[in-house]
């Protein structure tokens, strides 16, 4: 760990292959915009502060992470705001649906979590959140008359979309409830921002603030690495527990914050029992998860432990369907291997309109490597090279380049 410092009417054939442009489309939009959810969801963290700033006791920074630490808020109720801005470009809802489709499993359906969740990719939410431990949680996505809820309690995951009627069950792994039980509760996420303190790193804190009527110290964590696209993240920090209350990141090309996550209200009393219980609605459409394995996607993933956030560089693990990872510190870099397909140009079969499509919603570069497409958002960007690798990271466009560069 670095020292520390002080102070987002046809007919059939024609239908069939819009879908088939659609699902293309989506092939290559989704490295960008699945990499901003991870970031959108550091989301189950907080937000809204109150005026004025209390008056705390001094501590260092690193006096503060230890706080955090050994923090074990194991029970709380409240409501969470979440504001994400990552600068996708305007598809005009085209991609939110390209997003969900991608990300459904199964029949496809609306209760399912991966394809649920994607929503807080962009705009403004508010969310009611539960904990009781590590076997019990509760996440309910408000809506205009609506409310999709994921409950996990014990090995049993449910999703319910009441919009829709549809339900999701699914279970936990085997060894999920073992899992590090901080990712029940806004520590956990905290947990993996300071995963990217080290050396290339400076660590303060910046005075006090109050959040959800709790005193609170703030503490910044910002880059000292050119080339990365993050300019600070901001974590407020309850002065009596530990516990994280609020969680901003800011772009280093300045402006709005990319995520700007907080409790608005919060109570570190026992929730109910039954606020865990779920009964499937009459009527209800009910889709089940086939029994995971070690290899499957834990769906309670905002609360259970995902094995593979422990591994590797920033969390990013190597796997026959992975990423690998180059450069150090905010400059990393996931690399993936399509398959030796770019994104289709306009003349390419098959590419038609969607290949013009795509290359105007990015830039095109060149390089020792080739040439390929980035797709830019205020804090990941994606370089889609015309043979098919996929660089991605919270860096500069010129980052990319030079890194697809140095891979030849």
């Amino acid at each position: 760990m670095a020292p520390y410092e002080t102070d987002d009417s046809t007919d059939t054939g024609e239908r069939d292959e819009l879908r088939a442009g659609r699902r293309r489309a989506a092939r290559y939009i989704v490295p960008v915009t699945v990499v901003g959810v991870a970031a959108a969801t550091i989301g189950l963290v907080p937000a809204l502060a109150d005026s004025g700033d209390p008056n705390l006791p001094k501590i260092t920074a690193e006096q503060l992470i230890n706080k955090i630490a050994k923090s074990d808020v194991q029970q709380l109720s409240g409501t969470v705001k979440i504001s994400t801005d990552l600068g996708l470009p305007d598809l005009g809802g085209l991609e939110s649906s390209m997003l969900s489709g991608a990300t459904k499993s199964g029949d496809g359906s609306s209760a399912d979590p991966t394809a649920k969740l994607t929503e807080l990719a962009s705009g403004t939410h508010t969310l009611r959140v539960a904990a009781d431990g590590p076997d019990k949680q509760k996440v309910s996505l408000l809506e205009n008359a609506a409310e999709y809820s994921l409950i996990h309690n014990g090995k049993d995951v449910w999703g319910y979309d009441s919009k829709s009627n549809e339900v999701f069950h699914g279970t936990t792994a085997a060894d999920a409830s073992k899992g590090d039980e901080t990712r029940a509760t806004p520590k956990g996420l905290t947990d993996e921002a300071l995963k990217s303190v080290d050396d290339t790193t400076s660590v303060t804190v910046d005075g006090t603030e109050h959040v959800a009527g709790r005193d609170a110290y703030k503490l910044v964590i910002k880059p000292k690495q050119s080339g990365t696209t993050v300019g600070a993240i901001s974590i407020a920090v309850d002065a009596k527990t530990g516990l994280p209350l609020k969680f901003t990141l800011t772009p280093a090309s300045g402006g709005a914050a990319v995520v700007d996550v907080g409790f608005t209200q919060l109570s570190l009393s026992k929730p109910a029992a039954s606020t865990f219980d779920f009964k499937t609605p009459k009527g209800a459409k009910v889709t089940t998860e086939d029994s995971p394995s070690k290899a499957t996607p834990d769906h309670s993933a905002p609360f259970g432990k995902d094995d593979k956030a422990d591994k590797g560089d920033k969390g990013l693990a190597k796997g026959a369907d992975e990423p690998t990872v180059i450069g150090k510190g905010w400059n990393s870099i996931a690399v993936f291997e399509t398959g030796g397909e770019g994104v289709p140009s306009g003349s390419s079969a098959g590419g038609g309109d969607l290949g013009g499509f795509l290359s105007s919603l990015g830039d095109q570069v060149k390089g020792s490597f080739g040439s390929g497409t980035v797709y830019s958002t205020r804090l990941v960007n994606a370089l889609i090279t015309d043979d098919g690798k996929v660089y991605v990271g919270a860096v500069t466009k010129s980052a990319l380049v030079k890194a697809a560069d140095a891979a030849k």
